[in-house]
């Protein structure tokens, strides 16, 4: 059996490549809106996914607020279709 991706596996990261998998892009306002995740645990876990490649993330400001917007990668994209495979074959669908 294939090997679950350990970095996704996480039920914050997995919820955020999931959102991001069916959007252009998401910023950050709506991720957390979306995973219900304090903003500090979700700044972490967009930091790992961001270091390991699966999402791309854009800070910029809105007149004097910041905002950070969030993208999948096609690095991102294989990596939670490969993820999803492997959970099938462990569920033997």
């Amino acid at each position: 059996m294939k090997e679950l991706d350990p970095l996704l596996h996480s039920q914050l990261r997995l919820a955020v490549m999931s959102i991001l998998m069916n959007v252009d892009e998401a910023d950050f306002v709506f991720l957390k809106e979306k995973t219900e995740a304090t903003a500090g645990n979700l700044s972490v876990q967009l930091d790992k996914l961001s270091n390991a490649g699966y999402i791309s993330m854009e800070k910029g400001f809105v007149g004097k607020k910041t905002r950070t917007v969030c993208q999948i990668t096609p690095e991102g994209r294989k990596a939670f279709e490969q993820y999803v495979e492997a959970l099938k074959e462990y569920l033997n669908l």
